[in-house]
């Protein structure tokens, strides 16, 4: 059933009907496979992926990487709940490396992320450094290429 995942991430607007076409299994069965996917809560989220430099909206993407010291009992887990519960936090990742958490906010400006590390990141207990990068420009995201070029196409780049 990993096929109607890898699908449906690719295209979450895929229909039992299509995904039963392209895996060869019943509409049916497909349609009970999702069902016990979003119960299951491997299946979270449909989302679709919006270009916002194409938009009036505009604003700006950063990554922030957190160095915590982990809390006894708690490890990361504490700090973690913590951050996330902020709207401007689109992800939060624990890895490996110089620092712990990689954060990923938008926000309407600079000015708002500068304020968000200050204000709370840096306010949180235990949270000892911080590492904040702006994302120039997108060149792909989750499989889908930003601003493709004919040519890609053609070469079979397309993706």
């Amino acid at each position: 059933m990993d096929e109607i995942l890898k699908l449906l991430e690719r295209d979450c607007r895929l229909t039992p009907r299509e995904l039963a076409e392209i895996t060869g299994l019943s509409e049916q069965t497909v349609a009970a496979e999702i069902a016990r996917l979003e119960r299951e809560r491997a299946i979270v989220k449909y989302s679709a992926l919006i270009d916002w430099d194409k938009t009036a909206s505009g604003g700006v993407t950063a990554l922030i990487e957190v160095k915590i010291s982990p809390q006894r009992g708690d490890g990361y887990e504490r700090i973690a709940e913590r951050i996330y519960q902020y709207d401007e936090v689109d992800s939060l990742y624990l890895m490996s490396g110089a620092f712990d958490l990689a954060v990923l906010i938008s926000a309407p400006s600079m000015r708002h992320v500068s304020e968000f590390v200050f204000a709370h990141l840096a306010a949180i207990d235990g949270v000892t450094a911080t590492a904040t990068h702006f994302i120039m420009k997108k060149y792909k995201e989750k499989g889908c290429v930003f601003d493709e070029r004919p040519e890609q196409e053609e070469r079979g780049l397309f993706v």
